[in-house]
């Protein structure tokens, strides 16, 4: 190749530098808008991100077609996004960031190729994605064409789930159209006081409704992870959102034909007095509760998980967290919300935690304390029959690794429901004291001998119903029934489990198991 002259070489670097100048300028502009609405620029969020020198930008010089459609003809480079790749942590990530500062970060045609672009090199490599959204939504200017591709988007994610994790940072605006990408993605986070989502904003819902409500009250980060349950993870600020990210993506596979991160495993083979603990976690009264994450604590490498949908169905747990330096995914009741009763959300929530899990070859452990579902008007009216089933259907269709310990009590349709051995869990376990029944002692008395109970005298009725409670629950109420027809493999005492949950986890990593072949199942949606 011939040598350039000195002329050809020094227009060049003037181009170049006249390029730098401007792109320059442009951020300092944008780093002073958004920083005055307490918010960081789309580049800014792509280096607290990814790993520092790692990020490689695709497609910085795209610009909107400003002649077709009759818009300003001075056209910044980026046309509203910032893509492109990097590492997290040293794992390959794929990234596109919204610009609000340029064209309040509107989705258009140049836009849409640069994210759909990224996508698709995100599913030829197999990598996750990581889509921070800032947004003021389809870019009016270009009608249609804004449209198509937020539709174009939405098929994206479709094909691209259970193939390479999506996660979503809602950093400011998402609103319309905009909304239904990061509903289709696995995780998504939004930050508190700064961002919202919504399918139609406040001046909709008022002119349709004569509501007067806010942007924050209508979708703000606090009804979408406490009330909506759109959102996995509410933020206290940006950096918070960018490390909750971070750490998910350290439990998470890169696409679903790898295996997932594998840490060195310093677990104590013997035990511990953390282990001595559990045997007095769970108190002698049935009635009196307990934190079912203190259990996950003392099962879990360092006594570190990571909770997804904290704040939505507090009274399930979904939670990822590592044994013996491999990820696992937790489903749990938890007795300080409801009695870890199974409700709606509930249900709704395990149920895609567990699709998510299985999508990505993550064993499951499910810990057990339930009383069953919640009976109510307002449970059955809003569809607990169906959409209490996707719990079911999760558990059934899984074929990853799932270890499951009645750490209390599993009565009625909730024993089934969570990961009983009925639904597949390849080991079953439960605690001495564990109660699986069809409904607890004292319910099933009232049943059986309410006739008896009603013809005693008053001052007779108290002794025989304690006596006869404990007569049920020594015959039916303990593991020992289930575990002589199979349906436990293993009591074990409270201070074993560590130990025994690793030892079943350790046997399933070579599980081989298929389903009937078909298109897709039709999960009750």
């Amino acid at each position: 190749m011939d040598e350039l002259t000195p002329t050809t070489a020094f227009r060049i670097a003037d181009l170049a530098a006249r390029q730098d100048e401007a792109v320059r300028i442009a951020e300092k502009r944008a780093v002073d808008r958004q920083h005055a609405r307490g918010k960081l620029t789309a580049r800014e969020r792509i280096g607290l991100l990814l790993d520092a020198g790692s990020f490689v930008e695709l497609d910085q010089f795209a610009r909107h077609r400003c002649a077709e459609f009759g818009m300003d003809a001075n056209r910044p480079w980026g046309d509203g996004v910032v893509t492109g790749h990097g590492t997290v942590d040293g794992r390959q990530v794929c990234v596109f960031s919204q610009d609000f500062s340029v064209f309040g970060g509107s989705l258009g045609e140049a836009s849409g190729e640069k994210v759909l672009k990224l996508m698709d090199l995100a599913m030829t490599i197999g990598c996750p994605v990581v889509g921070i959204n800032d947004s003021g939504g389809a870019r009016i200017q270009e009608g249609v064409v804004s449209l198509a591709y937020y539709a174009e988007l939405g098929r994206r994610n479709s094909h691209a789930s259970g193939v390479i994790p999506q996660i979503s940072m809602i950093m400011g605006p998402c609103a319309g159209g905009a909304v239904y990408a990061p509903a289709i993605t696995d995780f998504t986070v939004m930050v508190d006081s700064t961002s919202h989502m919504f399918v139609t904003g406040p001046d909709v819902v008022h002119a349709v409704t004569g509501e007067r409500v806010t942007a924050q009250e209508l979708g703000g980060a606090a009804v979408q992870s406490e009330i909506a349950g759109n959102a996995h993870h509410r933020a206290a600020g940006e950096e918070d959102a960018v490390e909750w990210v971070q750490t998910l993506l350290g439990y998470l596979p890169s696409n679903n034909l790898d295996a997932g991160p594998e840490y060195a495993d310093d677990t104590s083979p013997v035990l511990t007095p953390a282990d001595l603990e559990l045997d007095q976690l769970v108190p002698d009264s049935p009635n009196q509760t307990y934190d079912m994450a203190e259990l996950i604590v003392r099962l879990v490498d360092d006594g570190e998980f990571t909770e997804v949908h904290s704040a939505f169905a507090p009274n399930m747990i979904c939670a990822f967290g590592r044994i013996q330096g491999r990820s696992v995914g937790i489903v749990a009741n938890q007795p300080r919300h409801q009695a870890g009763v199974l409700d709606i959300d509930a249900s709704e929530k395990a149920a895609r935690f567990v699709r998510f899990c299985d999508a990505f070859g993550i064993p499951l452990l499910t810990l057990a304390d339930v009383p069953g579902y919640l009976p109510g008007r307002d449970q059955e009216r809003g569809g607990i029959i169906r959409r209490g089933a996707k719990l079911i259907y999760a558990y059934s269709e899984a074929t990853v690794p799932k270890v499951t310990v009645v750490v209390r009590k599993a009565y009625g349709g909730g024993y089934a429901v969570m990961g009983s051995k009925h639904l597949g869990a390849d080991v079953s376990m439960a605690w001495p004291t564990a109660e699986i029944a069809v409904m607890g002692a004292e319910g099933a008395v009232r049943v059986l001998y309410r006739r008896e109970l009603a013809a005693l005298a008053p001052e007779e009725q108290e002794a025989t119903r304690r006596r006869l409670t404990e007569e049920y629950r020594k015959r039916h109420g303990g593991p020992y029934l289930a575990a002589e027809r199979g349906y436990v493999d293993q009591v074990v005492t409270p201070s074993q489990t560590r130990l025994q949950v690793a030892r079943a986890l350790r046997t399933l990593r070579t599980k081989r198991q298929t389903l009937p072949s078909r298109k897709h199942g039709n999960i009750p949606l």
